[in-house]
């Protein structure tokens, strides 16, 4: 999927995330990430998003993640519905998004 725009999912409340992404010109994913739990879950979080940003398609953009206690089940959320935005997709494929969790 092509990042398109810069589009932005979730809130800086507790126990969400926010995701910022913006096209990168063909210069792969570059992933910043702040976070109250960086140094216990900060690698287990960018794996996360870069996974579920490969099964989306997406080969290059850079990502703003600001964390606030977020389960991950939200911060894939959040990333799908940033990337969806930023890639001026109106219509998700449920089927495919619902097959990771097999």
């Amino acid at each position: 999927m092509e990042i398109k725009q810069i589009a932005v999912a979730g809130s800086l409340e507790s126990s969400d995330m926010m995701i910022t992404i913006s096209p990168n010109d063909g210069q792969g994913i570059v992933l910043e990430l702040d976070s109250n739990v960086e140094k216990q879950f900060g690698n287990h979080i960018r794996a996360l998003i870069k996974t579920t940003l490969a099964r989306l398609g997406v080969e290059s953009a850079t990502i703003e993640a600001v964390d606030k206690g977020a389960l991950d089940c939200t911060i894939q959320a959040r990333t799908i519905a940033a990337v969806h935005r930023a890639a001026g997709v109106e219509h998700y494929n449920w089927k495919e998004i619902d097959s990771w969790n097999a």
